[in-house]
């Protein structure tokens, strides 16, 4: 555990896929604090740069670099490829995969183990790294052994159990989805198809189910209550709310992944960043 957190503003901006860099430019221009990159991305962060170098201040994190698919040799090595052009701009998030979608699946919690300890031989720091947490156990790990905890379509109820068990002095920062629509039903469907993958998926599920949800609200497509708790829709304002409960909770940066296509992103980022209070 470390004793500064990152520094990246109250929000974020998580992009499922890398953005272009005259995106990250207007993001930043509106006040958002960091570009999450993510979807798996590729452990060379040949993608970061670009970013860095048409922005000032932005930060560029990783949501998250899979453990499964990405060598921990080749992300450090590519970690101080890109803290030596860009000191302090670059946030590495890892986390693990799936028993559903990984061959020669071992016990997640080892694999990320053995893996920080290859970053910690290569000297990649932890005060420049998170982890994807959900369960006590990994978020208890993301203390000890990075700067905090990315967890991943939660609630504001997760981020306040997160914030009790880590303390005051870790670092933590959700994800929470958002459509900009007044219409109910087509913000939900938009939010069933963004969120139907992790139906599937044991870790999300438990997760799901210690939070109050029955297996009635996450049999597919999910309940209406359950789909409005990790899908945040409505007026601009009716969203910032929603995300600002996360903050209230205990959560140091929240991100924000907008649903609904590419061409959604940068109008509804404008639209949120006056009722979220960024200089946008």
């Amino acid at each position: 555990m470390t004793e500064l957190k990152p520094e990246l503003g109250r929000f974020g901006v998580w992009t499922f896929g890398t953005v272009k860099p005259e995106q990250a430019v207007e993001i930043e221009k509106l006040g958002y604090g960091a570009v999450w990159i993510g979807g798996s991305p590729s452990g060379d962060l040949e993608y970061v740069e670009p970013i860095l170098e048409r922005t000032e201040n932005l930060t560029v994190a990783t949501g998250i670099i899979n453990v499964w698919t990405a060598s921990a040799e080749e992300v450090a090595e590519a970690y101080h490829r890109v803290e030596d052009a860009y000191p302090g701009r670059f946030l590495l998030g890892i986390g693990v995969g799936h028993p559903e979608h990984t061959e020669e699946y071992r016990k997640p919690y080892d694999v990320l183990v053995e893996y920080l300890d290859v970053l910690d031989a290569a000297k990649v720091p932890t005060s420049r790294r998170v982890i994807a947490a959900l369960g006590p156990k990994v978020l208890k790990l993301s203390a000890q052994r990075s700067a905090g905890a990315h967890p991943y379509l939660t609630t504001p109820q997760h981020t306040g159990e997160a914030r009790n068990l880590l303390g005051p002095t870790v670092f933590l920062a959700p994800e929470h989805k958002v459509v900009l629509a007044r219409d109910a039903e087509a913000s939900r469907e938009i939010g069933r198809e963004a969120v139907d993958f992790y139906l599937n998926l044991s870790n999300y599920l438990n997760n799901w189910k210690r939070l109050g949800f029955t297996e009635d609200d996450l049999a597919k497509p999910g309940s209406d209550r359950f789909i409005d708790s990790v899908v945040a829709h409505g007026t601009p304002d009716d969203i910032a709310g929603r995300l600002t409960e996360h903050l209230d909770a205990g959560a140091d940066h929240v991100t924000i992944q907008v649903l609904g296509g590419w061409d959604k992103l940068l109008p509804t980022l404008t639209e949120l960043a006056g009722p979220l209070g960024l200089k946008g």
